[in-house]
């Protein structure tokens, strides 16, 4: 496909929203936690919580920090759903006995027994998705390569633009 330069572009079509790939991504994000809330409800967690317990599920016990690092979350966005999830008996917290400021975390039991009620969610939102696991995978490896591009040469106003603006 013709690359077409941001300078070929013409002012007005970056003020479209229908133009907008930041906008694209924003309402397929909404579409998601709107699935992903019906997906979740039997599991009785909401959807950053369950990105909590998939890392603490496949890396076991780790230091907030890097539970933050994983999910590109700050420690307090973080904090609270740790706290809601060590309330509902999945995780259990721990201060390091080397370094006081250092916390981490581990799934409990339970925790682990909620691992087992999620086991059929990564299926039912892949089909939700109408798409094939093949395309599934190419555009989740699109959209990380994006967000490597965003996270090394910076946001600006023609970073949102899609290829038909």
């Amino acid at each position: 496909m013709e690359k077409t330069p941001l300078t070929d572009v013409p002012d007005e079509a970056f003020l479209r929203l229908d133009h907008q790939i930041c906008f694209s991504l924003h309402a397929a994000s909404r579409a998601f936690n709107s699935v992903y809330r019906v997906a979740l409800k039997d599991l009785g967690i909401t959807y950053p919580q369950y990105l909590v317990m998939l890392v603490l599920w496949e890396h076991g016990e780790l230091p907030v920090k890097q539970i933050g690092e994983h999910l590109r979350l700050d420690s307090g966005t973080l904090s609270p759903l740790l706290k809601r999830l060590e309330s509902a008996g999945y995780v259990e917290r721990r201060r390091s006995k080397e370094d006081e400021r250092s916390v981490t975390a581990r799934p409990t039991a339970a925790g682990a027994e909620l691992r087992e009620k999620a086991l059929d969610v990564p299926r039912r939102i892949g089909e939700a998705t109408g798409l094939s696991v093949e395309r599934i995978r190419a555009l989740r490896s699109e959209l990380e390569a994006l967000t490597a591009t965003l996270d090394t040469t910076g946001v600006g106003a023609a970073a949102c633009l899609t290829e038909d603006g």
